[in-house]
């Protein structure tokens, strides 16, 4: 069986928490070794690690953009703290949380309007440049949340070098993809890509050289063609019902179409994304799970 990462899922959501364990099994029958998962605000890290160490997963801390209107600057303390701690050596020189592979998800959001706010919009630079600071730090790479932010993005990562890492979702320009390549970045690419009218982002999946790519679900966003479901679709007499939950083990059949859209065979794309995202969070070469 083909062997797979996915570089970005948040299995920690609410919407997995009645089958979490189901939704981990479907992954790892599907060949996903492991699902990298990224934290969003501080109150979720002790969990985050908590899940991460039940099964045995990689994560990632950080402050989302989204979730910066609410964050304080203890926040920020406490994730140096967490970055700390996993890093300690024991006496064996083992560090004592392996699975903490990079510092995210970390960075912009200028799509939602109310973040768009002079005040929100400080606020959100403010916790980026310190978020990509820890990470400079302490020598990690950063999962970046990219949403109509990638040159104010890419001028922090100018400002802040740090250790690359993965551009996730990214949905920009050929020219800023090739930017955040030359620092040192991966793109992530999930279900947006099996839409046949993401036009930018499927030209992008032929264009870059498939060293730059890596494949990630979101999940439980972002879901595929073949399960999302329109707004009239999920019209009821209740009102609007949920989109359709995204999971890890959707990840083969979304690298189906990556492989269909490059005329490359599946077998080419798993072990390049695999090895690509190896790359980018260089702690997973380490990883061991029982």
């Amino acid at each position: 069986m083909l062997q797979w990462i996915d570089s970005h899922c948040h299995l920690d959501a609410p919407e997995f928490s009645v089958d979490r364990a189901d939704v981990f099994k479907r992954a790892q029958d599907e060949g996903v070794k492991w699902c990298v998962m990224p934290a969003v605000q501080a109150k979720d890290f002790e969990s985050l690690q908590g899940l991460a160490k039940l099964f045995h997963q990689p994560y990632a801390l950080g402050i989302h953009p989204l979730y910066v209107p609410h964050a304080q600057a203890e926040d920020l303390l406490a994730l140096e703290s967490c970055i700390q701690a996993a890093l300690a050596v024991n006496q064996a020189g083992e560090l004592s949380d392996p699975r903490m592979v990079a510092v995210g998800e970390i960075g912009l959001d200028f799509f939602v309007p109310a973040l768009c706010e002079p005040s929100m919009r400080e606020k959100q630079i403010f916790f980026y440049q310190a978020q990509l600071k820890l990470a400079q730090k302490y020598n990690l790479p950063v999962i970046l949340h990219v949403r109509k932010s990638a040159d104010q993005l890419l001028s922090g990562l100018r400002r802040c070098a740090v250790r690359g890492g993965i551009a996730h979702a990214f949905n920009g320009s050929l020219q800023q993809a090739q930017a955040f390549v030359e620092l040192g970045f991966v793109l992530g690419f999930g279900g947006t890509l099996t839409f046949d009218r993401a036009l930018q982002i499927r030209r992008l999946a032929t264009q870059l050289p498939l060293s730059s790519i890596v494949l990630e679900t979101d999940a439980p966003d972002i879901p595929p063609h073949w399960l999302y479901r329109t707004q009239s679709e999920r019209q009821s007499e209740q009102g609007l019902a949920p989109q359709n939950r995204n999971e890890p083990s959707q990840l083969p059949q979304i690298a189906q179409v990556l492989a269909q859209l490059r005329s490359e065979s599946l077998e080419y794309i798993a072990q390049a994304t695999f090895q690509n995202t190896l790359r980018a969070l260089p702690q997973l070469q380490f990883f061991q799970t029982p």
